[in-house]
């Protein structure tokens, strides 16, 4: 799901999408704010970001495009395993990470003592399968969310799983192909979203396949979009398309039709703004704020929702009013995204930084051995 093309230096020479990155940092802030405001206002009919959780979708068709971007041309050489080894070093240590802040934030919550209804080996293994992504939805007060300790890690899960089937099958199949399994994806969301009524799906332990439902659509899209070139230049710039990419969360919720609009979105809308974000003009003067942003929305997807379970525990146990509700969402999300850069920082890049260094090194002394 988060895939950035200056992860290593064999990209350099290829162009960078500044403009999807900061699409990227919009979705997730977008989606810290709507994990506060599901909360909030549980009724999404009166909730002015409920369908805050496409966002998910759109990391799904932009890490499909960005995947096919950098490896197509260049996985046959580098091998499966080397690829793997990449995209562990890239999203792992963040997993682990985020799983680390979950368990701290689950065993000294001040608002609850729900810790305290599992033992200690359930506890464990809810930290061990956070860890190591195997689905273990555990805890009933908590929607039986997958990973409980660190719910957004479902998508992470299909990610590799999606990343997977990349190295073996998807970067081999000519287009026609991919077309085919496109639009039998297609099928499978649409009927995934009537099913469920709409597309909130893949977290929990009652819509786990929905998850896979999601991200074999949008990863076989953004594939395309790149393997058919469809860049559509333009003259737009970063403010317009977070507009554009805004207006898909910000709609209005209908249950009566949502299985449709939110199927269109998916299917059609955002594969046309990952088009628009990768032929779009970025002013210089938005070039650091889109790098930024792209930088940090993986940290801030993969650590904010344990301080959701604290927000949420204490508006359990206080019942603050809206305006209270309001200056917490706020300087909430503020203080997450500084805790994210954080992370990123003083976390993530060195952690990456070394486990690439020591994969370099690897690779240099087997090159030294064969000759």
């Amino acid at each position: 799901m988060y895939s950035t093309v200056s992860n290593t230096k064999l990209l350099k020479t290829k162009k960078h999408y500044e403009i999807l990155d900061g699409l990227r940092g919009l979705a997730a802030v977008a989606v810290v704010v709507f994990h506060f405001m599901e909360i909030i206002v549980p009724d999404y009919h009166d909730n002015f970001i409920a369908h805050g959780y496409l966002a998910v979708d759109f990391f799904f068709c932009l890490s499909g495009f960005v995947i096919a971007y950098a490896y197509d041309n260049r996985i046959t050489k580098i091998g499966a395993g080397q690829f793997f080894k990449m995209r562990l070093i890239r999203l792992q240590p963040l997993v682990i990470i985020g799983s680390i802040v979950g368990l701290f934030a689950f065993v000294f919550d001040p608002f609850s003592d729900l810790i305290f209804e599992y033992s200690f080996g359930e506890n464990v293994m809810l930290f061990v399968t956070s860890c190591l992504m195997i689905p273990y939805p555990l805890v009933p007060e908590r929607y039986f969310n997958n990973f409980h300790l660190n719910p957004p890690t479902w998508s992470l899960f299909w990610e590799y799983i999606a990343n997977i089937i990349y190295a073996f099958v998807l970067f081999k199949l000519r287009n026609k192909a991919l077309w085919l399994l496109a639009v039998l994806a297609a099928i499978v969301l649409w009927y995934s979203a009537y099913y469920y009524e709409n597309l909130s799906i893949g977290w929990g332990g009652d819509n786990f396949w929905g998850g896979g439902a999601r991200i074999l659509f949008s990863f076989l899209a953004g594939m395309l979009v790149y393997r058919n070139n469809w860049i559509i230049k333009s003259r737009l710039g970063f403010g317009v398309l977070s507009v554009l990419l805004m207006a898909a969360l910000l709609f209005p919720y209908e249950a009566s039709i949502n299985w449709i609009t939110e199927s269109v979105i998916v299917i059609f809308y955002f594969p046309f703004l990952v088009a628009l974000g990768a032929g779009a003009t970025l002013k210089p003067s938005h070039q650091k704020i889109c790098v930024l942003s792209g930088e940090i929305s993986y940290p801030l997807y993969m650590v904010h929702y344990p301080f959701i379970w604290l927000f949420y525990s204490y508006w359990e146990a206080y019942s603050p009013d809206m305006n209270e509700l309001i200056l917490i969402t706020c300087f909430g999300t503020v203080l997450l995204i500084g805790l994210a850069y954080v992370v990123m920082e003083y976390m993530d890049k060195p952690i990456r930084r070394y486990l690439k260094d020591r994969l370099k090194r690897k690779a240099q002394v087997k090159k030294s051995l064969v000759v």
